[in-house]
């Protein structure tokens, strides 16, 4: 019988948590980025791998983090113009008014 090994499974690449496409491991890059400042639908694809933030962030809402929502005009990477695009954040964003004093 001849000697047939399997493959090391450690040999196989480890999992780093940008390729963790759990909906679980998901929600947990979306939430920390938001800690760190607004993030929006392009960055939340390109930069944290999630294809669809808007179902990570209704979980989350559902799981009771307050995250607001605010709609806004970018261009993507092609030089195209997009609607409505989504831009996510914890909390309030303060209001500045033109002329306003702190």
């Amino acid at each position: 019988m001849p000697n047939t090994k399997k493959a090391d499974q450690q040999a196989s690449p480890k999992k780093t948590p940008l390729n963790d496409t759990t909906a679980e491991a998901q929600r947990a890059r979306l939430l920390e980025r938001l800690q760190l400042g607004p993030v929006d639908t392009f960055a939340a694809r390109s930069e944290l791998n999630i294809m669809m933030p808007a179902a990570r962030i209704k979980e989350l809402r559902e799981a009771g983090h307050d995250i607001q929502t605010h709609r806004l005009t970018l261009t993507d990477e092609q030089g195209r113009t997009h609607h409505g695009v989504a831009r996510y954040y914890l909390g309030t964003v303060p209001v500045q008014t033109e002329g306003a004093t702190a």
